[in-house]
Formats: C-alpha cells, structure tokens, sequence
C-alpha cells in the first residue's frame, strides 16, 4: 500500500472529533503534578476500556498504563502520550482554565495547569487509539498505547521500563511520539537525527558563615559567593562550548536568606543546561564543578559546595530510516509538513522507552498556536502581540486544526509499518 493509499484509508475513516475536544477541555481544566496522575490515569483507562479493544494494563511506574490491541500478524508499535501537569498558575481566561491547586512533593500548595500541551497529547492518542480499532480490517500486527506519568520531571519513561514494561506487554518494533509546541497550528515537522537536546537539571547548595548584616566582616556572604558564581557561569557556553555546537546553561533559580538584615549560612543555586553532544555535557558539567569550588575557594567558604542532579533527559533521536519512511506518510497527508524542522532545546524523556532494549524512535513536533494570531504577528513588522510558548501561563493550543493534525500523524505513524 503506498503512503498515497494509507492517506486515503485514513481520511474514510477519520473520526468526528467532537466528543473529543470535549474530553480535551476536561483534562485541561483537571490537571494533576507529576507522580500524582491518579484520577487522569483512570479517566484514560475508563475511555480505553470503553473501546472494548484493548488488553490494559495499569500502574506501571506509577500511574503509568498502556494498552495493548492484537491484531493478527505483523509489526508491533508503541504510541506515547504523557499525562502530567505543570506547577503554574494559569493565566490564559479560557472558560475551561484551570483553577486546581495541588500539594507538591515538598508538601506546598501550589496551582497546577497543563501548561506543556500534555492533555492535547493524551486526547490525541484516545482518539487515535479508537480511530484504529475501528479501522483494524485496514492493518495487520499490534498496536500499543502507552500513557506515561511524570514527563516533567524526566522520571516516568524509565520508571516504566524499571518496573517491566517490557514484561507486561510486547516488546515493540518501533515507539513513536509527538509534541505539541509553539508552531503555527496544522503544521508538523520531524527531522533525523537528533530532534530534541538532552537536559540536565541540579541544585547547588554552597556555604558561608552567617551574622548580623552589618557585620559583614565577621561572615562569609553566600549571597555574594552565589552572585559570582552565577555571573561566572554565564561564560560556559560563551567561552568553553564550539559556537557551532549547541549548548545552554541557565540558572533558574537563587535562595539565600530570609530578612534583610541577616546574612543566611547557606545559598541554593537551581541549574539547567541543554547539550546534544555527550562530551558538550561532559565539558560543561566539568566546568559547572570548576567555577562553583573555585568561587567558594576564593569566598574563603567554611566547607565543600553541594551538586545534588534533580533531573536528567536523554537527547531525542530519531532513527533516520524510520523517519525518513514516517515522512513519507506524513508528506502525502499534511499540507504543511517540514521534513528538516529545526532541532529544538526542549527535552523529553520519551527516548528511554527505546534506549532500554535499542529500539528504533521517532519523535515528531506540531503546531498548537492559532493560525490568524501566528500569521499576524509574524506578518508584523513591530509586532505588538505575544505568542506564548510552553510553559507559560498563557500557554493555550487552538482545539483545531491541532488535534486533528495529532491524531492523524499518531495513525499514520502506526499504518506505515502495520500495512497489510
């Protein structure tokens, strides 16, 4: 069957997306933290049993799921969606916002909003999901949904895997996802190779010697230590990194201290950087180390500074051959599909679902952001508006065309390699 038939089959068999930017609207306006999933999981289970097509299986590393739709011989695909929300308070007026506050991991309330596009993503691959049991007189082999829980903090793929994913259901052939980001909504692009930077997350905890405020002399500053090192950091990518290479360090956050008159003993710097090449990360995270013990030695610091990693994401890459076979598909179908789409320095865990047992990957990115508002402020000269991006409290896809470029891109993904 040629990707010009796989089109075809697929638009006579589309679905009335209806019902499903209804469920959209739902999960937008319940959106759960990461590691705490536990009423989205069940809504995804309850829409999944419904089907009546699918073998599920639950709590996999969590509130993880996935399930698992057999249909006679052939390739076995996995599709990813993730679940879990953002700690943001959001600010986007949508009459279906969200107003949930939920208690971290620390224990502090905080409003919570899919401001990542997670629940776009979880609707999309519902609706793929019931779009290919309907349509399995068209393909042959298995077709896996898998919903994974804590994406954000970079956990959830391989707390699947570590808790025998691969045991509970088939081994796949392929794993394919997909993200929706700041693009002009009903576009899509993929590229080979490398599509998304691996990540990097830590917190640094240095020390001082803490007093009155005016006192100075007889403390030593963590603010001030912090400060330098902060600044110091700034010349890594500058300075030490190929500027033909990518690689970005940010410091995210800065706590020293709780009045003003009081010099604290202690300061937490919170980092994150972004690289694409293994020794890049190597030489950065040398030079992180560097910078921060030599500021501390020059502070005259009473004890060693503190790396402790928060979170690390593995770059995601994207097998050439089966890209180049899902670009195919994707551009006999989309009208506005970019096969060398610019890498991007967002991260995702996604990979880990393949890197375990050296699956092949692909991962793609499509547009969420109004088309009128996207052409008009790119049309402008001075542009006046904002186009939020991931993780902004504005942060708000157009229903359509974003969920039907989704859902489709999911199903021809799947069709390319279970064709009859």
């Amino acid at each position: 069957m040629s990707q010009n038939g796989l089109s075809t089959i697929l638009k006579a068999s589309s679905l009335d997306l209806t019902p499903y930017e209804d469920l959209y609207k739902y999960f937008h306006a319940n959106p759960e933290l990461s590691l705490q999933e536990k009423s989205t999981s069940e809504r995804v289970t309850a829409h999944l049993e419904a089907l009546n097509a699918y073998e599920i299986h639950t709590h996999i590393g969590g509130y993880g799921l996935a399930g698992v739709l057999r249909n006679g011989p052939g390739k076995t695909i996995l599709l990813r969606a993730d679940m879990d929300a953002l700690p943001v308070q959001e600010l986007t007026g949508l009459p279906y916002a969200s107003s949930v506050t939920m208690r971290d991991a620390d224990g502090n309330e905080k409003s919570v909003m899919h401001a990542c596009g997670h629940d776009m993503h979880m609707t999309c691959l519902l609706a793929a999901a019931e779009t290919l049991a309907k349509m399995r007189d068209s393909w042959s082999g298995t077709l896996i949904v898998l919903f994974q829980p804590n994406e954000e903090r970079g956990g959830g793929a391989q707390a699947m895997v570590d808790d025998g994913l691969y045991s509970k259901i088939p081994i796949p052939d392929y794993v394919f996802g997909q993200h929706v980001m700041r693009m002009r909504a009903g576009s899509i692009g993929s590229r080979p190779g490398t599509i998304m930077a691996a990540a990097d997350s830590m917190k640094i905890t240095v020390f001082g010697r803490g007093g009155h405020g005016s006192l100075p002399h007889q403390t030593v500053d963590p603010a001030l230590l912090a400060a330098h090192i902060v600044v110091r950091l700034q010349s890594i990518v500058s300075r030490e990194v190929d500027p033909s290479d990518l690689g970005v360090v940010t410091v995210g956050s800065l706590q020293v201290g709780q009045a003003e008159n009081i010099i604290a003993d202690r300061a937490e710097i919170g980092l994150d950087f972004r690289t694409v090449k293994l020794e890049t990360r190597q030489k950065i995270l040398a030079a992180i180390q560097r910078i921060v013990e030599a500021e501390c030695l020059a502070s005259g610091s009473p004890k060693p500074p503190v790396f402790t990693p928060t979170r690390r994401f593995p770059p995601t890459d994207n097998e050439k051959q089966v890209a180049a076979e899902v670009a195919a598909s994707f551009e006999q179908h989309f009208e506005d599909f970019d096969n060398d789409t610019p890498r991007t320095n967002v991260s995702e865990d996604f990979s880990n679902l393949g890197r375990c047992r050296d699956i092949p990957c692909c991962f793609w990115l499509f547009g969420g952001i109004d088309p009128e508002l996207w052409d008009r402020v790119h049309g402008a000269e001075n542009p006046s508006e904002e186009i939020a991006g991931n993780h902004s409290a504005r942060f708000a896809p157009v229903i359509q065309p974003t969920m039907r470029v989704g859902v489709d891109a999911l199903c021809l993904a799947a069709l390319t390699f279970l064709r009859k």
